[in-house]
């Protein structure tokens, strides 16, 4: 069977309303809000009677919810209740393919991670996925591991930076251990260090935790511009910080990018 038919066959097998009722639901997702049927309506091309009946099934089912008051639609609570289930080992392995590719470029140990709360309230960054460095000399990361000291890590400095809905002020009551001499250890140039990972869009372990040890960071973001994960390379501070770290930089932002649009937008 040529590509051509294959294609056409795959198509006279969908069925509309679901299609229809899955673009609707990515709407209102990427929305991040309530929003009128008028609306939907018009960005989706779709008659308002069928977005009108769609939304009523869907809100029947739990998948979208409708304010009495306003009569505006938005992501209902079962979505979120399945989007509670642990699923980070299906995300890890689409996430794979580009952390290799990070890998491949600069041969250095490249990490994936996610932000958790500790039962106290403080964050901490979960490892899910890691490549390790194919150098003789190189930095071992376990994924699945937790760290709790987002202050002195590019990862964690990334996932608070561009996280929603974060309560940073933990940070006001929150020891900072002193590894090094680069550490930070106060709430004021913490904040100030966040505001710094935001303006250039990446971040930096600069032996903060382990002399020797350079970590870079860049987030990856949703369609509202928020943090979902981040990824890092890390490798002796000669490796990571050489000539070529502007082109790095520029390298992880744009992979990060793609993995924006093809995983989580």
């Amino acid at each position: 069977m040529s590509a051509q038919n294959k294609a056409d066959s795959s198509k006279s097998v969908i069925i509309n309303s679901v299609d229809r009722s899955i673009n609707v639901l990515e709407y209102l997702y990427k929305a991040g809000g309530e929003t009128s049927v008028s609306q939907i309506s018009k960005d989706l091309d779709i008659y308002k009677s069928t977005v009108f009946r769609t939304l009523a099934t869907l809100e029947n089912r739990g998948y979208v919810v409708q304010n009495k008051l306003t009569e505006l639609y938005s992501i209902g609570p079962k979505l979120y209740a399945y989007s509670a289930v642990n699923h980070n080992h299906i995300i890890a392995e689409s996430i794979r393919p580009y952390l290799k590719k990070l890998s491949d470029q600069y041969r250095e140990t490249v990490t994936y991670g996610i932000l958790t709360t500790d039962f106290d309230g403080i964050y901490s960054i979960e490892n899910i996925l890691a490549i390790q460095s194919r150098h003789n000399l190189g930095i071992i990361s376990g994924g699945g591991a937790n760290q709790r000291e987002c202050y002195c890590a590019s990862l964690g400095k990334c996932l608070l930076a561009f996280g929603e809905d974060l309560n940073l002020s933990v940070y006001k009551r929150s020891k900072m251990v002193k590894f090094t001499e680069n550490t930070i250890t106060n709430y004021t140039s913490f904040m100030k260090e966040l505001d710094i990972v935001r303006e250039q869009g990446y971040a930096v372990d600069d032996e903060e935790r382990e002399i020797g040890l350079f970590c870079l960071g860049v987030p990856i973001l949703n369609s509202r511009g928020h943090a979902v994960a981040a990824m890092s390379m890390s490798g002796p501070i000669d490796r990571i910080h050489d000539d070529n770290f502007e082109e790095k930089i520029e390298f992880m932002k744009a992979l990060s990018k793609e993995i924006s649009e093809n995983v989580y937008l």
